[in-house]
């Protein structure tokens, strides 16, 4: 099943999987598979960390287990990227050379539609500009349900 796109090196090594696959069966382990592809790097690669075995069970010994979901605690630390999106527009680089103090660009929003909230680039609300303590900040006032936040990962 050689690919137009393929070299004959890669066919070769694509053999060499197959054979050693179907030899295997079902009983190869990661010691075969990181054996083989040991043979076709010229240098040796770093030492592997061992897999480590994630228990399900929550902290605190033998308390019931929740079945509404996976304990959140092990992540409720980790920092996320989280910006306002006013709208976007696109521009040509000719005319993105020629901004200069005091130029306007026209966004694809009206005027007071609401901005979008998202972390990590994914849309999680929409809210509106507010000042607070001569500050800006945005008051929420459409939050996505948590549903539609994972449908729209899939």
């Amino acid at each position: 099943m050689a690919d137009e796109n393929t070299t004959p090196e890669e066919q070769a090594l694509a053999d060499e999987w197959a054979a050693a696959l179907s030899e295997a069966g079902d009983t190869a382990g990661q010691d075969d598979i990181d054996a083989l592809m040991a043979q076709g790097e010229p240098k040796p690669s770093a030492p592997r960390a061992p897999m480590e075995e994630f228990d399900n069970s929550p902290k605190g010994g033998n308390l019931p287990v929740n079945l509404d979901g996976p304990n959140l605690d092990v992540i409720l630390d980790i920092p996320v990227s989280i910006s306002m999106e006013v709208g976007n527009t696109d521009i040509t680089i000719r005319n993105l050379l020629q901004l200069n103090q005091g130029s306007v660009i026209e966004l694809d929003r009206l005027a007071g539609e609401p901005l979008d909230v998202l972390v990590n680039g994914t849309l999680i609300a929409h809210g509106e500009v507010v000042v607070v303590n001569e500050k800006f900040g945005i008051r929420l006032t459409d939050v996505i349900s948590p549903s539609e936040r994972i449908k729209k990962l899939r």
